[in-house]
């Protein structure tokens, strides 16, 4: 606390001293787990004229205090205060950072994080990949799939991975199809497991707006009502990079070779999908005695079946 009591003379006034003895106090609190009284305490402006002294003006672990601080508050205004520690001399405080301006708009959070993807530090660089994914922004695509083709840290290319799956652009399925082509290895099973789940996940946002967190669903829905109507009954017509797509992910379930978790997602995938073409290696692992792989097939029929139908009703429907 030495340090700390030379930096209060920086401040204006006892008032700004007790207040920020209240910030750092909260802080410490949630560090603990505990819940913070800071809200009830300081109204918005003095709260956030404090957390951003903090960020340019205290210790490394001050700033990263402050900057969790903020990411909790999760609004477009605090996260504002995050932006100038992204360019902090401490990798921590620039990988805490990213996760901290999350809430700003998209297209703004991304133009902040993207340089950081170029960042010298790989904790830096993943983490900001992974914020991104969070963002959700289309401009954030090409330089993902940079670091998924030049990174050299496996981590790295990891969440770049993740984040793909979670923008939901259809752009980076074939990028991503390339990690499912290669063989098997016990080092690329988070990859090859994410790949597969970010090629379902693109499916799926682009159907229905919704990223499915749980693999299986709903274990079998009972009611075809429980399976989301496809905005594109015929995916593949609208993205084709969809098709080359359902090969390699009907490949990956036939493979004696490939793990469990990637044919899982593998499955899912093509259920998001919605093509036909994958009805006989789903149906072939329907009833697989790995009881998730078997779930996950079955699921994915009805998601096709409920394509199919949806294309049917609307060629009755063209004059």
């Amino acid at each position: 606390m030495t340090n700390y009591h030379l930096r209060m003379t920086k401040f204006k006034s006892v008032r700004q001293f007790f207040v920020v003895l209240c910030v750092l106090y909260a802080l410490t609190e949630n560090a603990f787990g505990q819940t913070s009284p800071l809200e009830n305490q300081l109204d918005f402006v003095e709260q956030t004229e404090i957390l951003s002294q903090l960020i340019f003006n205290g210790s490394i672990e001050q700033k990263r205090d402050a900057l969790l601080q903020i990411r909790n508050l999760e609004t477009e205004a605090a996260s504002r205060l995050a932006v100038p520690a992204l360019r902090d001399d401490s990798e921590i405080v620039r990988a805490t950072a990213a996760a901290s301006v999350v809430f700003l708009p998209a297209d703004e959070a991304a133009q902040n994080l993207i340089p950081l993807l170029a960042d010298k530090k790989p904790f830096v660089r993943r983490e900001a990949a992974s914020a991104l994914g969070r963002v959700g922004d289309s401009n954030a695509i090409n330089s993902l799939l940079r670091i998924l083709q030049k990174d050299k840290i496996l981590e790295v290319r990891n969440a770049a991975i993740v984040a793909l799956g979670e923008i939901g652009d259809a752009a980076a399925v074939s990028e991503l199809i390339k990690i499912l082509q290669r063989k098997p290895q016990a080092k690329e099973e988070f990859a090859r497991r994410s790949a597969a789940r970010s090629v379902g996940q693109i499916a799926q946002i682009i159907q229905t707006g919704e990223i499915q967190v749980l693999t299986p669903k709903n274990f079998l829905p009972e009611q075809f009502g429980l399976i989301e109507q496809p905005k594109y009954p015929q995916l593949t017509e609208q993205f084709p990079q969809f098709r080359p797509a359902i090969g390699a992910l009907i490949e990956t379930l036939r493979n004696p070779k490939e793990f469990p978790d990637v044919k899982r997602e593998a499955a899912f995938a093509l259920g998001a999908i919605g093509d036909e073409a994958a009805i006989p290696i789903l149906q072939a692992n329907a009833n697989d005695e790995d009881y998730y792989l078997a779930e996950i097939c079955r699921e994915s029929l009805l998601k096709i079946t409920v394509a199919v139908n949806r294309r049917m009703i609307d060629k009755v429907k063209l004059p």
